[in-house]
């Protein structure tokens, strides 16, 4: 587009602030529409209910890492919720071994190659699993600044009795989370998480299923993260829900 006079230039930069300001009003009506406010508002108060009545639960959590596809390290936990409404973890597991005798210098190296590849790879499955503690469960202020800022979308999913809200920049510019939710008891049944560590190279991808207990609130039975640059997975599956 050529723009030749300075009257041109003019009505060229009032033109663009002018659909500026219209995708901004449409992006704001969106996020008000009524439709999107009360699915929004549903979630969030059975979220938060929902949060409570898993607090008076224990339940064992078993977490697998595997790191291009090899199972590196199994854990068996029980976990309650503490005072502070985070998860509290005791391992079920028993101790470690000491390590082997000293048998000269070439074990020595070897066993020192083995540590140090060991602690890499645990330290990156720690700084996943930390980052995607902040997703999990998905916070109700979050979801309504979302909402606020325009950036959820609601839809179908194309099961019947279910849609899908998705969050765009939920904790960090660039992420996407997708919530699927029943409508009838306006549960979660699954959600997904695209997300990265310091980078947007450093991509971490996330599934969820819930499930509900008998008489009982909904839970999150399976987890799979994946740390897609050092092809490293953590699954984790929940299970035993006792009242405590």
């Amino acid at each position: 587009m050529r723009i030749g006079s300075g009257k041109s230039v003019r009505v060229f930069l009032v033109t663009v602030c002018a659909l500026g300001a219209g995708m901004g009003l449409v992006r704001h009506m969106a996020a008000q529409s009524p439709e999107l406010q009360q699915k929004v508002a549903e979630i969030k108060q059975a979220m938060a209910a929902n949060k409570q009545a898993l607090a008076q639960y224990t339940y064992a959590e078993q977490v697998t890492i595997s790191l291009k596809g090899e199972v590196k390290k199994v854990e068996h936990f029980q976990v309650r919720t503490g005072p502070d409404g985070k998860p509290q973890k005791t391992s079920l597991d028993p101790p470690a071994p000491p390590p082997a005798a000293d048998e000269g210098g070439r074990h020595r190296l070897k066993e020192h190659i083995v540590e140090k590849k060991k602690e890499e790879y645990e330290d990156y499955a720690d700084q996943i699993k930390a980052l995607i503690q902040q997703y999990i469960p998905p916070d109700k202020e979050l979801i309504e600044q979302a909402r606020q800022q325009g950036n959820i979308m609601a839809g179908p999913v194309g099961a019947p009795g279910v849609y899908q809200l998705v969050i765009s920049n939920y904790l960090k510019q660039g992420d996407k989370m997708t919530l699927v939710i029943n409508k009838g008891q306006k549960d979660l049944e699954s959600l997904s998480i695209a997300t990265f560590l310091n980078d947007p190279s450093d991509a971490v991808n996330v599934t969820v299923q819930f499930s509900r207990l008998p008489n009982g609130p909904n839970h999150v039975s399976a987890q799979t993260i994946n740390g897609v640059s050092k092809q490293l997975t953590i699954a984790i599956q929940n299970s035993n829900y006792q009242l405590l």
